[in-house]
C-alpha cells in the first residue's frame, strides 16, 4: 500500500516539494466528506487510510490529529507514513528523530525519504553519507533527490553535477532547469549583466523556457533577455512582465527599457518606479535621466542618489554629469571622483576631461591612463590628444591606435592620417577606410585625396558638354564627406563634376561650400558663373572669397574693375592682392596696380 503520505510537505520552509508516484498522495480531495470517510475506515484498521489521513491532516497543519495515524500506519508497515512521520517530528523540531523514520522510510524503498535523509545529512556536514542516500533518491527517479545531489556534486566541483542537475531538470525541477541553463549559459558568456550582448545557446534557451514556463521569474528574466537580444520584443516583453509581476526588480527594470524604445515613456517610468522601489539601481538611473530629460534636476538628483545608494555607480558618474551641466563643476567633480574611486571607467575619463579643463594636466593624466586601462576606448583617445599635444607624437600614436582597434572613429582618424606622414600608405588607407565608415568627414575626406592621387589623368570636357561617365570611388569618398558638410571636399566634388563638363551639380557643390565659408568654393562659383556670361553675381562671390583671404580672387576684382573703366576700384583690388600672394598672384597684381597707377596719373 505505499500511495499516499510522501507528498505532505514543509510548506514553511520549502525543504521538500510534493513528488509524484508511489510516494505521493495524488489528487487527494481536502474536503471535509473526504476526511470523514478516511476516518471512518482507519477506525476500521484500515492501514492505507489512517497513511492517508495522517498525511491530510499534515498537509493542513494539525500536527497533534496527524502523529496517531502516522505512528500507526507506520507501525503496520506503511513506507510513506514513516516519511511523513519524519517530516512531522521535523517539523516539531526532532530532527534526530525524523531521521530515524526517515531511513526507515528509505530502506524500505521511499525516494522522497531518501531524500529528506541526504539532506538531513548535508546539513550536519555529512557529504559522504548525504551523497549516498541522495544517490539513492536520484537514481530512483526523485527530481528533488536528482537536484540535491546536483548541488552537492557542483559544490564540489565533480563533473557529474551537470548530469545530475539534466535528470532533475528533465523530471520537472524548475529550479534545476534554471541552473542548468545558467551553465550553459555561462560557457558562452562571462558572468555579467542581464542585459550584456551575449547570445545564448539553444540548449540554454530550452531550458530557461521550460523554467520560465513552471514559474521561475529569474528564467522569465534571463529569457527575455535572450529574445530581446534576437528582436523578439513582443514575446522578450511578455517574460519581462511575468517575471516583473513576480517581483522580479531587473525584469521590471528591462520591460521598462523596452517600453521606452517603443515610445511609450510613461509606461516605461511605471515599471523604473517599480524597480527602482524594490532597490534596483540601473531602474533608478533610468529615472533620473528621464527626470532630468524633462528639466527636472531636482527629481533627477534623488534618484540618482537612490541609484548610488543601491550599490549603482552610475548613480555618482550620473550625478556629476548633471551637475557639469549645471555649471556645478566642484560637485562634479566630487560625484566624478566618487565613481571613479569605485571603479567607473567613464567617470575616470570624465574626471581627467574636468581636470584638463582647469588646466591641472598633471592631475588629469593619471586618470586618464586609470580609465584607458579599465578599458574606456575615449579615455584611450584622450590619451593620444595629451600627448600629441606635448609633442610626444609615438606615444600619443599607441594611444591613438589602442583606441582605433576599439573603434574609435577619430583615433583611427589619427592613425591614418599619421601614417600617411609617413609614408605607409597601405596602412593609412586601412585606417581611413574604418574611420571614414564610422561617419568621420574628415577621414572620407584624407580616403577620397589618397585615391585621388592614384587615378589616371580625365579627359577634359567642355562646360554644359553631356556627361556619360560613371563616378569613380575616390568621388564617392567626396560626396560622402561633402554630404557631410566638408567643405573642401564640396570644392572637390564641385570640381570633378565641373570636370565632366557638369555645370549643375558644380554651381550646387561650389555654393554649397562658398555660403559655409569656403573662400575656395566661392571663388569657384565665380569663375563658373563668369564663364556663364553672370560676371556680375561672379564678382559678389569673388569679392566674399577676397574678403576672406583668397588672393587670386582680388586679382579677378581688379581685373573686373579695370574693365569696367573703374581704376582706383581696381586699383585698390590689386593692392589687396599683391598683400595676400601667393608670389605668382603678388608679380601679376603689382603689374596691373602699377599700369593702373599710371593710367589715373596721366
Amino acid at each position: 500500500m505505499d500511495v499516499m503520505g510522501d507528498k505532505a510537505t514543509l510548506f514553511e520552509t520549502g525543504r521538500f516539494v510534493q513528488p509524484s508516484g508511489r510516494d505521493g498522495v495524488g489528487e487527494a480531495p481536502d474536503d471535509a466528506a473526504e476526511e470523514v470517510r478516511q476516518r471512518l475506515a482507519a477506525e476500521a484498521g484500515d492501514v492505507e487510510a489512517m497513511s492517508v489521513l495522517g498525511a491530510l491532516l499534515l498537509r493542513r497543519g494539525d500536527l497533534d490529529g496527524a502523529e496517531p495515524h502516522l505512528r500507526a500506519a507506520t507501525a503496520a508497515g506503511d513506507r510513506a507514513a514513516a516519511n511523513n512521520l519524519g517530516v512531522l517530528l521535523h517539523q516539531r523540531g526532532y530532527a534526530d528523530d525524523a531521521a530515524g523514520w526517515w531511513r526507515i522510510a528509505a530502506v524500505a524503498g521511499s525516494a522522497a525519504a531518501a531524500h529528506a535523509l541526504g539532506r538531513h545529512h548535508r546539513e550536519r556536514g555529512d557529504e559522504p553519507a548525504a551523497e549516498y542516500w541522495l544517490r539513492q533518491s536520484a537514481e530512483q527517479g526523485h527530481a528533488l533527490g536528482a537536484y540535491a545531489l546536483a548541488d552537492l556534486l557542483e559544490h564540489r566541483g565533480d563533473p557529474d553535477a551537470e548530469q545530475w542537475m539534466r535528470t532533475a531538470a528533465e523530471r520537472g525541477h524548475r529550479e534545476a532547469a534554471y541552473r542548468l541553463a545558467r551553465a550553459l549559459d555561462r560557457r558562452l558568456v562571462p558572468e555579467g549583466d542581464v542585459g550584456e550582448d551575449h547570445g545564448a545557446g539553444a540548449d540554454a534557451e530550452q531550458w530557461y523556457r521550460q523554467a520560465a514556463a513552471r514559474g521561475h521569474r529569474r528564467a522569465a528574466l534571463h529569457l527575455g533577455a535572450i529574445l530581446e537580444r534576437r528582436g523578439a520584443l513582443k514575446e522578450a516583453g511578455r517574460w519581462y512582465l511575468t517575471s516583473a509581476k513576480d517581483g522580479e526588480a531587473r525584469a521590471a527594470c528591462a520591460l521598462g527599457f523596452l517600453l521606452r524604445d517603443a515610445g511609450d515613456t510613461e509606461s516605461a517610468a511605471v515599471w523604473w518606479l517599480r524597480a527602482a522601489q524594490d532597490g534596483d539601481g540601473n531602474a533608478a538611473n533610468a529615472l533620473g535621466a528621464l527626470h532630468a530629460e524633462r528639466g527636472e534636476p531636482q527629481t533627477a538628483e534623488r534618484w540618482y542618489r537612490a541609484a548610488m545608494d543601491a550599490g549603482d555607480d552610475n548613480g555618482a558618474y550620473n550625478l556629476g554629469l548633471l551637475c557639469a551641466e549645471q555649471g556645478r563643476t566642484a560637485q562634479a567633480e566630487q560625484w566624478y571622483r566618487r565613481a571613479a574611486y569605485a571603479g567607473h571607467r567613464e567617470a575616470a575619463n570624465a574626471l581627467a576631461i574636468l581636470l584638463l579643463q582647469g588646466g591641472d594636466t598633471a592631475g588629469a593624466e593619471p586618470w586618464f591612463s586609470k580609465a584607458a586601462e579599465a578599458g574606456s576606448v575615449d579615455a584611450a583617445f584622450n590619451l593620444g590628444i595629451l600627448f600629441a599635444g606635448r609633442g610626444e607624437e609615438a606615444v600619443a600614436l599607441r594611444w591613438y591606435e589602442r583606441a582605433a582597434a576599439a573603434g574609435h572613429t577619430e583615433a583611427a582618424l589619427q592613425v591614418g592620417m599619421a601614417r600617411l606622414r609617413d609614408g605607409d600608405e597601405a596602412t593609412a588607407e586601412r585606417h581611413l577606410r574604418c574611420a571614414a565608415g564610422g561617419g568621420s568627414a574628415e577621414a572620407a575626406y584624407r580616403l577620397a585625396t589618397v585615391l585621388d592621387a592614384r587615378r589616371p589623368p580625365v579627359p577634359a570636357h567642355t562646360l554644359g558638354e553631356p556627361v556619360h561617365e560613371e563616378k569613380s570611388e575616390c568621388e564617392e569618398w567626396y560626396e560622402r564627406a561633402a554630404s557631410q558638410g566638408h567643405r573642401r571636399a564640396q570644392v572637390r566634388v564641385g570640381m570633378l563634376a565641373a570636370s565632366r563638363g557638369d555645370v549643375v551639380e558644380a554651381a550646387r557643390w561650389y555654393r554649397e561650400a562658398a555660403e559655409a565659408g569656403s573662400r575656395n568654393g566661392a571663388f569657384n562659383l565665380g569663375l563658373l558663373l563668369a564663364r556663364e556670361g553672370s560676371e556680375p553675381e561672379a564678382a559678389v562671390w569673388w569679392a566674399r572669397a577676397a574678403d576672406a583671404g583668397h588672393g587670386r580672387a582680388a586679382l579677378r576684382l581688379a581685373l573686373v574693375y579695370a574693365r569696367r573703366g573703374e581704376l582706383a576700384e581696381g586699383q585698390r583690388w590689386a593692392d589687396r592682392a599683391v598683400a595676400l600672394g601667393p608670389a605668382e598672384v603678388s608679380e601679376r597684381a603689382a603689374r596691373l596696380r602699377d599700369a593702373l597707377r599710371e593710367e589715373l596719373s596721366a
